[in-house]
């Protein structure tokens, strides 16, 4: 009786959060490196958002699957501060990988979980208005260092967002599964980060919510004791003490980009935990690091 009253009190807990999220999109970016033995965890979560009334949407990444599969092909892979220099054919593996084979994984995860969902890139719709990275900017805001003249070839950044196609498929009751290619002007196709390309599109639906998985606990303080809360002031000054540094850098300012383009919060947690969205969301105390501005 006991074990069945706690289940009770799990439920109760997690009521508020149902009424206050009910009707909200929240975006949460699947990374690769939460690897596929969790993509059963997390579609059922994502399910279960979506049958209580929030409006789930996917953004996913796959820089490890792309690096595997040019491997496979034996084309060399050359990075300039941490991002892969991309040619046409590079460009090309990348798309078939993140469209062809991540983006309908994890739409057959979905599927068998009972969701409804519709796998699309930044492409259908004119989703994602993407330009050539401006890689001497995202060197410098980033802090690292890169040669002279350097170009990674066809790696974008998002221009615009038009959040159309996701909010029909949203209202007719599908979960967007997004991978993270874009197009410009001239109809010239980007591959873009997807930390990135979720918080933009964050931004544009007004997400209540931006939720990273990653494979670490969250953001950690110099004792290596997980932070919980933390506003932007706070981030910035963790940055230049080099607290926060290497991968994370990037992921937390995109979530300081994200707060300001109109997203409440934004959570960094660890995707390989059993029900991590579940924990996050729907509990009192979450299990990462969650950011305000």
């Amino acid at each position: 009786m006991n074990k069945l009253i706690q289940k009770a009190q799990t439920l109760v807990e997690a009521l508020p959060y149902i009424k206050k999220f009910y009707g909200q999109t929240i975006v949460v970016k699947y990374g690769g490196s939460v690897g596929d033995d969790d993509l059963t965890n997390f579609a059922r979560d994502v399910v279960l958002m979506k049958y209580v009334g929030m409006h789930p949407v996917v953004v996913h990444g796959g820089g490890l699957q792309i690096g595997d599969h040019l491997k496979k092909l034996g084309i060399e892979t050359k990075f300039i501060a941490g991002l892969r220099i991309t040619d046409e054919q590079t460009m090309e593996v990348a798309e078939m990988v993140l469209v062809g084979k991540i983006n309908q994984k994890i739409i057959e995860a979905l599927h068998s979980m009972g969701g409804k969902a519709v796998g699309t890139s930044g492409k259908e719709g004119k989703m994602i208005l993407a330009k050539k990275l401006n890689l001497r900017k995202f060197a410098k805001e980033n802090g690292v260092k890169i040669p002279k003249g350097a170009d990674l070839g066809m790696v974008g950044e998002v221009q615009n967002v038009n959040p159309d196609l996701i909010k029909v498929l949203e209202n007719s009751g599908f979960i967007p599964v997004i991978a993270p290619i874009g197009f410009d002007d001239e109809g010239r196709t980007y591959n873009i980060n997807a930390d990135h390309v979720a918080g933009k599109i964050a931004g544009a639906l007004n997400a209540v919510k931006l939720i990273l998985l990653t494979n670490v606990s969250g953001i950690m303080d110099n004792k290596k004791t997980l932070i919980s809360t933390l506003t932007e002031s706070e981030a910035k000054k963790l940055i230049k003490k080099e607290i926060i540094s290497s991968g994370m850098i990037p992921k937390v300012m995109c979530a300081i980009e994200a707060l300001h383009e109109g997203v409440q919060k934004v959570h960094i947690i660890d995707g390989t935990v059993e029900h991590a969205l579940i924990l996050e969301i729907f509990t009192d105390t979450g299990i990462g690091t969650e950011i305000l501005l």
